[in-house]
C-alpha cells in the first residue's frame, strides 16, 4: 500500500473539524491522517505500507518545461527566492508533528530530491511483483493502474471511507481510454489543478476520440502532421498549432518510474516502533483516540 501522503493529509485538514492540542497547537490533519490509516490497514491489511513524500513539490525540470506547472499554488515571494506551495498555516505547522509521529509508528517515509510523491509511487508500483494499491485523491496517478501488474489505485477524492477502487475497467468505463493512454489523455484535455493547459479546444471526449482512433500522442501528432491522414480538419489544426506544449507536456504528466530510492524496511508495523515518543506524543497534542485506534488496527492484522 502506498500513501500519497500530502494528497492524504491535506484532504484530513479540510474534512475533519479544527482540533487543538493543549498548547493551542492545531492537530486536525494528524489525527484525521492516522485514523485514515486506520481504515485502510483494517479493511485491506497490508503486508507492506509506505507514505510516499513530496520532497520537491513542484520540481524545477517539470517548470522549465511547462512554466504553467503548479503556477497558481505558488505563494508570490522573491524572484530569486525557491517556491513556496501556498498551504494554510494551521496545516504547515502540522506538517513535522505528521512526520514524527509516522516515525514513532514505524512506518516508512520515503521521498526523492527532486521528485514528488507521485514519482516515488510510480517507481514502487512498478515491477512491484505483487499487488500494490496506490491511495490518492488525485487522479494523475491513474496512469499507473495495470490490472495485468495487479496495480490498481483506491481513489479517496470523495472520503477515504467513500474510495473507489480504480481499475482497467473503471478508467474505461470513465474515460474511455486505457489506464496505459491516460497520461496522453491528460496531456490533451490538460488539467487546470496542475496549471497544465492542454490543447486549446481538446475536451475530454475529443481526447478520447483521437486515443481511440490513433492509439497514443505520438501516432495522434504524427497524423496531425501528415496530410494524408484520416485526422478531421479541426483536431489537426489543434493539434498542429499546439506542437510546442505537445513537445514538452508529456514528460511532466509521465510519472517517474526508475528513482534510485533510499533502501527502508517496507513491512507494516505490528506494533509502534517507538512507543514512549508516541506515547509523550500522544499526550502533549491531544492524539491519543486516533493513536490508539491505529495501535489496535495494527495488531489486528493477520500475519
Amino acid at each position: 500500500m502506498l500513501l500519497d501522503s500530502a494528497s492524504m493529509y491535506f484532504r484530513a485538514f479540510f474534512g475533519v473539524p479544527e482540533i487543538r492540542a493543549a498548547d493551542g497547537t492545531p492537530v486536525n490533519a494528524v489525527r484525521g491522517l492516522l485514523d485514515f490509516i486506520s481504515r485502510l490497514v483494517e479493511q485491506y491489511s497490508p503486508a507492506e505500507l509506505v507514505c510516499c513524500w513530496d520532497n520537491d513539490w513542484r520540481p524545477q525540470w517539470r517548470v522549465d518545461l511547462v512554466p504553467t506547472y503548479k503556477g497558481h499554488r505558488v505563494v508570490t515571494t522573491r524572484e530569486d527566492a525557491p517556491d513556496i506551495e501556498e498551504v494554510p498555516d494551521p496545516l504547515q505547522i502540522q506538517v513535522p508533528l505528521i512526520r514524527e509521529t509516522l516515525a514513532a509508528f514505524g512506518f516508512p517515509v520515503i521521498g526523492a530530491d527532486g521528485y514528488e510523491a507521485d514519482d516515488v509511487i510510480g517507481t514502487l508500483a512498478t515491477g512491484a511483483g505483487r499487488p500494490v494499491d496506490v491511495v490518492t485523491g488525485d487522479r494523475d496517478l491513474f496512469q499507473l493502474v495495470d490490472d495485468a501488474q495487479d496495480v490498481r489505485v483506491l481513489y479517496i477524492a470523495r472520503g477515504v471511507g467513500r474510495h473507489e477502487r480504480v481499475t482497467d475497467e473503471w478508467v474505461r468505463a470513465k474515460y474511455a481510454v486505457e489506464p496505459r493512454q491516460y497520461a496522453d489523455f491528460a496531456t490533451l484535455r490538460g488539467d487546470a489543478s496542475d496549471g497544465l493547459p492542454g490543447v486549446a479546444g481538446v475536451g475530454e471526449k475529443t481526447a478520447a476520440t483521437l486515443l481511440a482512433r490513433f492509439g497514443d500522442l505520438r501516432t495522434i501528432i504524427a497524423a496531425a502532421a501528415d496530410p494524408e491522414s484520416e485526422m478531421a480538419p479541426a483536431p489537426r489544426r489543434r493539434i498542429t498549432a499546439a506542437a510546442a506544449y505537445l513537445e514538452v507536456a508529456p514528460t511532466v504528466v509521465a510519472v517517474a518510474r526508475d528513482l534510485d530510492l533510499p533502501r527502508a524496511d517496507l513491512d507494516l508495523p505490528r506494533a509502534p516502533a517507538d512507543p514512549a515518543t508516541l506515547a509523550d506524543l500522544a499526550e502533549r497534542y491531544n492524539l491519543g483516540g486516533p493513536v490508539d485506534r491505529l495501535t489496535r488496527a495494527l495488531a489486528g492484522v493477520d500475519a
